[in-house]
């Protein structure tokens, strides 16, 4: 089957692979969005993207976290984490922003990002 990008799978509206909840047991939160997965350790935050993302994998040191940009949306929200030395970005006026720090999701997926954005912020102010 194609991987076309405006195919979601039924349960949440994300295209995700669906294997990495079982990658990241040992994660405090985790969230499977759009173009991505997000999970927060206490020491790292760690984003695998999906095949089309334009951006690579990550992994983000808790030291160098400043803060968390989270917009629920109407259909589609996003998470942003702010890192030192990466550019925050705002989006347009009716865009939401795009960097290797954003990950964006459906509906069903607000409080799993809500969850994440919670524990970050615990994490890089601890």
């Amino acid at each position: 089957m194609v991987d076309l990008p405006w195919r979601r799978s039924e349960d949440d509206g994300s295209d995700t692979d669906g294997d990495a909840a079982s990658t990241h047991t040992d994660a405090v939160a985790h969230c499977e969005c759009q173009d991505g997965t997000l999970a927060v350790y206490d020491d790292r935050i760690v984003i695998e993207r999906v095949r089309r993302s334009k951006f690579a994998d990550k992994t983000i040191p808790v030291e160098e976290i400043t803060g968390v940009d989270y917009d629920r949306g109407i259909t589609v929200g996003y998470i942003q984490i702010e890192q030192v030395g990466v550019p925050v970005d705002s989006g347009g006026l009716l865009s939401d922003p795009i960097n290797e720090n954003t990950l964006h999701f459906g509906r069903g997926r607000r409080a799993d990002a809500a969850a994440a954005r919670d524990a970050i912020l615990e994490r890089a102010q601890g």
